[in-house]
């Protein structure tokens, strides 16, 4: 066993598969992909990458399958699902989930559906050939099965759950490692009792008798994550706007980048194509000259019809206020997430010896939910000098109620 010293578990204890998969280049590579993204411009201390959360997630995991005494997971069982575990970001693209959306639009895939880079040695490295072994390689030498092990990524199957799940290691780890790495305090949940506490009933994963408290932590420290640092005002605008630029790179015939290229680049190789090729965007993220939000408009500001646009509607709806604000197309970006959703409120608790949804047994979801609501925006975005005519425009094009925004 090799230990590696961490800022959150304090000493990881790597067995000789998880040493031998640290050591490829896919793994490498991980050091290079900041775990926050555009949310460092907002808290300067968050520069942890996927590579230190990577193996934190691999730790929980080992942890959790040495307290699940009613199954015997052990052996071949055990390694698929702590390789798993420690390769479930290798297919995140630069800034992580910040381009998440631009390469699903070009492959199809989501970020968690790696079965193409498991099962090639050379899907990983489409320009440069590898100097390290490949992910490939080492699963098939300690004797794995890469499809067995992309499955437990996906989430899929009983031990696919704690990896990918209302209840996964995946979720533990980042909260209390962003939590840590921001200095914001809201994230830090116990761990060790999550883990320890979990149990399987039926072939769902559950936490035991007495912990509905324990869930709602989990859910508590999300929501209040959410608010403050995943969905700050900043990071937000840094990342559509580093969307945007994505997405003008790859349709670039001068930059001649294709999505296999592009969904293997670091942080930094992105950065400087972005320089070079989408420069009015690309320098703006680099210095922080970041938009200004002409709208921030809450749930009950917003036609149904804008809260469920999608990609195109998105940008069709740019393209028209920019021509209502006679400014260039380019100048404006339309950010409309996602319905508020509470994905941890269908966790699964053991009350009174029955197995039941944490929405059914907490009280602390509904007002949780009704936060969510609350928090949720939909922002427009343009330089400076363009806020005050591209907010009249957004009024008219998209019927949102504008208000004031600091």
């Amino acid at each position: 066993m090799t230990a590696v010293k961490d800022s959150v578990h304090d000493y990881i204890s790597l067995d000789p598969l998880a040493q031998d998969l640290v050591d490829t280049t896919e793994f490498q590579r991980l050091r290079h992909i900041k775990q926050l993204s555009t949310v460092r411009l907002v808290y300067p201390s968050a520069n942890h990458t996927r590579f230190e959360h990577s193996l934190g997630v691999y730790h929980l995991a080992s942890q959790a399958l040495s307290h699940l005494d009613n199954l015997d997971i052990s052996g071949e069982r055990a390694d698929h699902l702590r390789a798993a575990a420690l390769l479930h970001d290798v297919g995140h693209g630069p800034y992580g989930h910040q381009t998440e959306h631009v390469i699903m639009r070009e492959t199809g895939r989501h970020h968690d559906e790696i079965e193409w880079l498991l099962t090639d040695a050379e899907a990983g490295h489409p320009t440069d050939p590898p100097t390290n072994p490949t992910v490939h390689d080492v699963l098939t030498d300690h004797g794995l099965d890469p499809t067995r092990v992309a499955a437990h990524i996906r989430g899929e199957g009983e031990l696919g759950q704690l990896v990918s799940g209302e209840l996964d290691v995946d979720r533990m780890d980042y909260l209390v490692r962003d939590a840590h790495h921001t200095g914001v305090p809201y994230g830090t949940i116990d761990t060790g009792r999550l883990v320890r506490e979990l149990r399987y009933r039926d072939g769902e994963l559950v936490l035991d008798e007495g912990n509905v408290q324990t869930a709602e932590s989990l859910l508590f420290a999300r929501g209040l994550m959410n608010g403050i640092v995943y969905r700050h005002h900043v990071s937000r605008i840094a990342g559509a706007m580093l969307e945007r630029a994505a997405e003008r790179l790859l349709a670039s015939d001068e930059a001649d980048v294709s999505v296999e290229r592009f969904q293997r680049m670091a942080d930094h190789d992105l950065l400087v194509a972005l320089r070079e090729h989408v420069p009015e965007l690309g320098r703006r993220i680099e210095r922080r000259d970041l938009y200004k939000r002409a709208v921030w408009a809450g749930l009950g500001d917003v036609p149904a019809g804008v809260v469920d646009c999608g990609h195109a509607d998105e940008r069709a709806a740019e393209r028209e206020i920019a021509t209502q604000a006679g400014v260039d197309p380019a100048d404006v970006v339309v950010d409309v997430l996602s319905r508020p959703s509470l994905k941890e409120s269908n966790a699964r608790v053991v009350v009174g010896g029955v197995v039941q949804r944490l929405e059914e047994a907490s009280e602390l979801v509904g007002a949780l939910r009704d936060a969510e609501r609350a928090q949720w925006r939909l922002g427009v975005y343009t330089a400076s000098d363009h806020v005050d005519s591209v907010a009249d425009a957004v009024s008219n094009v998209l019927g949102v109620r504008v208000g004031h925004v600091d």
